[in-house]
């Protein structure tokens, strides 16, 4: 198993120029994760030892797609274990994250995770995306419904405008066969292949998917 410092290294890579808090944050994410993952299922098993890549550095693929300016508002939609929330809301600290679950002991846990890791820019909601009555910039999730749920779910809170590199909408990580999922949206929707970004097996047929609210 990699220490912290180790799996660290995946993400100074490809982020460098890091603040020491920044640093600091990441690097306790793998014992927060180990510790809470003994209570509650947050991440598969065999996956606890390459966190950093397999979760962390697969959250910050939003990154490599679209830049959020400060003081833009992202929702997380079906956070989980709070990817790919988490890791964004430590990447950009001026940003208001608010990572939407209905499972109370997932909530649970990453309300400790956010506590510990120091995290002010971070709002944690035990409930339904679709029940929000939220003021959104952009919407991310990770593999958490359909497309086309997750655009019924929160267009209504999704504001035109462009807080970010790129206009507001939804950045979504996705993997497999998409042909069937995005059929409804046309060409609409761009795709972002992760292994441009981060070249490695583990992100083989998984990419980034960018829907912008102005065309919905």
């Amino acid at each position: 198993m990699l220490n912290s410092i180790g799996q660290f290294a995946f993400i100074d890579n490809y982020f460098p120029g890091l603040t020491a808090n920044q640093i600091k944050q990441f690097e306790l994410l793998p014992a927060l994760y180990q510790t809470w993952n003994e209570k509650v299922n947050l991440i598969s098993r065999k996956d606890i030892d390459q966190l950093m890549e397999r979760h962390v550095l697969h959250s910050l693929a939003v990154a490599k797609v679209v830049r959020f300016n400060d003081g833009a508002h992202v929702m997380d939609v079906g956070t989980g274990g709070g990817f790919p929330g988490i890791p964004l809301a430590i990447l950009y600290p001026n940003v208001k994250f608010y990572l939407v679950d209905s499972i109370e002991k997932k909530i649970k846990a990453v309300q400790d995770i956010v506590l510990q890791l120091g995290l002010t820019n971070v709002e944690v909601i035990r409930g339904r995306a679709e029940e929000q009555k939220l003021k959104l910039d952009y919407v991310v999730s990770r593999a958490a419904a359909p497309m086309s749920n997750l655009v019924s779910w929160t267009r209504s809170q999704l504001i035109s405008g462009q807080a970010g590199s790129l206009p507001n909408g939804w950045i979504v990580l996705k993997g497999g066969d998409l042909r069937e999922e995005l059929h409804a949206f046309g060409k609409l929707p761009e795709l972002y292949t992760i292994n441009d970004f981060f070249p490695s097996e583990v992100f083989e047929q998984k990419v980034v998917v960018y829907l912008a609210r102005q065309i919905i």
